[in-house]
C-alpha cells in the first residue's frame, strides 16, 4: 500500500493567508495538546486537533486534506507552552503547499530544541520562583498568593502562544535558524538563572538549619526554621533572677542566684561562619548531582525527602515536630 507521505499535494497552489480569528482559535485550541496524550505518538492528537481549523482552511480539497491530517497524526512531543512556534511554521509551509516530507521534517527539527528551552525557561526557572514567592505569601495567610501564582504562570504563557504563533507564521522556516542559532547558550543561560533563584529562594524561605545541641550546660532550642539541634554540654553557669520570698513575715522581692545550663549552639557556630550554611550545601548538592553525575530533579527530590525523613527522626533538624516522641511511643506500642 502507497504511503500519502510520498505524496505531493494534489493542488499546489498556494492558499490565502490564515486570518486573525482562524490564528487565535488555534492558540485556543493548543491547551489541549496533551489532552489525548499516549506512549506511542506522545502528543500527535493534540497537535492535530489544535492545528486543524488551520489545515482546513488551507486544504479545501478534501484528498489534501486527508493528507495533511494524516501526516500531522506522526508522533510528535514538544514543550506545551512553545507548541505554537510549530504550529506557525507548520502552517506557513502548508500555506505554501511545501513538500510533504520537507514538512515532517521542518517539525521534527522544531520540536526537539524547543523543548530543551521550555523546560529551562519555565520548568526551572518560572514557574519554581514564582511558586517559591506565592507559596510563602500563602503560608503566611494570604490569598492573594495561589491567585499571584496563576495569573503569571498562565498569563507568560498565553502571552508566549500569542506572539509565537503569530511571529513564527509570519517567519517561516526562518524561525527555525533564528530560534537554533543560540538555543545552547540560552537553554544553559536559564537553567544557572534558574538554579541561582531557586537556591536563594531555598535560604531566604528554606531556613534549613540544624536542630542538634551539644550539652556545654542547658539551653532551649528555637523552633522553626532547618536548624542543627544539638547541645554540646558546657557546664553551668551563675544567674541572677528575681524572686518572691518571705522575710520577717513579709514578702519581698529579692535577687538571688540560680544556676543556669550552658549549652553549645552548632547552628549559632554555623551561622557565624555563614548565614544559611546547610540550605546553600544542599543546592549545591543538587546542582552537582544534576549537572555531573546526570541525576534527574525526581532523584534530587526524593534524596531530599530522605533526607529531612531520616534528620526528623534522629532529631537533627530542629522545629515543633514530634517524630522521634512519636517513633517511640510506636515502638512501645508494637512490642
Amino acid at each position: 500500500m502507497e504511503s500519502n507521505f510520498n505524496l505531493a499535494y494534489k493542488d499546489t497552489a498556494p492558499a490565502k493567508p490564515l486570518t486573525k480569528a482562524v490564528l487565535n482559535k488555534m492558540v485556543w485550541r493548543s491547551l489541549n495538546l496533551q489532552a489525548s496524550f499516549n506512549y506511542e505518538r506522545m502528543q500527535a492528537a493534540g497537535w492535530l486537533w489544535s492545528i486543524l481549523p488551520g489545515l482546513e482552511a488551507i486544504h479545501t480539497n478534501k484528498d489534501d486534506l486527508s493528507t495533511a491530517m494524516t501526516h500531522n497524526l506522526e508522533f510528535f512531543n514538544t514543550h506545551p507552552f512553545l507548541v505554537t512556534f510549530v504550529m506557525g511554521i507548520v502552517l506557513s509551509m502548508e500555506q505554501q503547499k511545501a513538500d510533504i516530507n520537507s514538512i515532517r521534517a521542518v517539525r521534527v527539527a522544531a520540536m526537539g530544541p524547543l523543548g530543551g528551552i521550555g523546560d529551562a525557561l519555565f520548568w526551572f526557572t518560572l514557574v519554581p520562583i514564582t511558586a517559591g514567592i506565592t507559596a510563602n505569601m500563602a503560608i503566611s495567610g494570604n490569598l492573594a498568593g495561589p491567585i499571584i501564582y496563576f495569573l503569571i504562570t498562565f498569563g507568560v504563557q498565553m502571552a508566549l502562544r500569542y506572539w509565537l504563533m503569530y511571529w513564527s507564521y509570519d517567519m517561516g522556516t526562518k524561525a527555525i535558524e533564528v530560534l537554533t542559532a543560540n538555543a545552547r547558550e540560552f537553554t544553559h543561560a536559564a537553567s544557572m538563572l534558574g538554579v541561582f533563584v531557586v537556591g536563594a529562594l531555598t535560604c531566604n524561605y528554606g531556613a534549613t538549619s540544624l536542630g542538634i545541641m551539644i550539652p556545654n550546660g542547658t539551653k532551649i532550642n528555637d523552633a522553626g526554621a532547618t536548624k542543627l539541634g544539638m547541645v554540646i554540654p558546657n557546664g553551668q553557669t551563675a544567674e541572677k533572677v528575681k524572686q518572691l520570698v518571705i522575710e520577717n513575715g513579709n514578702i519581698v522581692e529579692k535577687e538571688v542566684e540560680k544556676l543556669k545550663d550552658v549549652n553549645i549552639d552548632i547552628q549559632a557556630m554555623l551561622d557565624g561562619i555563614l548565614p544559611a550554611l546547610i540550605p546553600l550545601g544542599l543546592t549545591l548538592m543538587c546542582y552537582f548531582l544534576i549537572k555531573k553525575k546526570s541525576w534527574s530533579p525526581t532523584k534530587c527530590i526524593m534524596l531530599l525527602l530522605v533526607i529531612g525523613i531520616v534528620g526528623c527522626v534522629f532529631g537533627i533538624w530542629a522545629g515543633d515536630y514530634k517524630v522521634p516522641e512519636l517513633l517511640s511511643s510506636f515502638i512501645v506500642w508494637h512490642k
